[in-house]
């Protein structure tokens, strides 16, 4: 696989496996209806685990612009890749969301809250606050970035077993910081089924809320930024 191709598989079956833990426990009728936020912080976690286990050989396992955004900064990813990890990861994001819907397509018939059908593509604020909702989103990315770029380390690499130390991040995010906003962290992980959203078939479904949209980009990259300049700065 090349780069592109290696963080859409990567980011396709990130948002499969993490959007369906949502889609599980908030649509109708599913066996795992009404689990709790433990099952999505675990599923997202392990939804983690096995889109950087795939996908690290080839391009190192990415699956999120943010990370990729902080190595372009810190030099370890050349400038002119960028476009083809970040165009891999929203097309992967986008194809994810639909095999979510694929595969829970008579759930979402069967689910009359258009707000638990928008929950199982998009991240959402518990408060809608601009200011705050930015905030929430920087500080959760800055915490992956910046665990991520000491995992990266080639003191402290494990190889391919890296993407256990990055699922167990995300899920210590999830656990403690994703009440406010669910934890984008990830803007390609938000827009990208966002769009699909927008275009899919789902019957009744409301707004894609896209008012909201760019704070899971923007909050995510800002966190990213900062995180790669405390690290350059105190730590190369």
């Amino acid at each position: 696989m090349n780069i592109f191709t290696s963080e859409l598989v990567g980011t396709a079956i990130l948002i499969l496996l993490g959007n369906g833990v949502v889609a599980n426990v908030v649509l109708n009728k599913t066996k795992g209806n009404n689990s709790g936020w433990i099952v999505i912080t675990f599923g997202w976690a392990m939804a983690v685990f096995i889109g950087v286990f795939i996908s690290s050989k080839t391009s190192g396992g990415h699956i999120n612009p943010a990370i990729t955004i902080a190595l372009a900064y810190l030099g370890k990813v050349d400038l002119s890749l960028v476009p083809a990890y970040i165009g891999g990861q929203l097309s992967g994001a986008m194809l994810g969301s639909l095999l979510v819907w694929l595969a829970y397509k008579q759930h979402y018939t069967a689910t009359d809250d258009t707000a638990a059908k928008l929950a199982t593509f998009s991240t959402g604020p518990a408060i809608r606050n601009t200011f705050h909702n930015v905030i929430t989103e920087a500080i959760g990315t800055f915490v992956l970035v910046f665990a991520v770029l000491f995992i990266i380390a080639p003191a402290s690499s494990l190889g391919a077993l890296d993407a256990l130390p990055a699922a167990f991040i995300v899920l210590a995010i999830g656990l403690s910081l994703g009440g406010a906003t669910g934890y984008a962290i990830n803007p390609a992980r938000d827009l990208g089924p966002r769009i699909m959203h927008a275009l899919l078939p789902i019957g009744k479904k409301g707004s894609s809320d896209w008012a909201y949209s760019w704070i899971p980009v923007i909050g995510p990259v800002i966190g990213a930024l900062i995180a790669a300049m405390i690290f350059k700065h105190y730590m190369m």
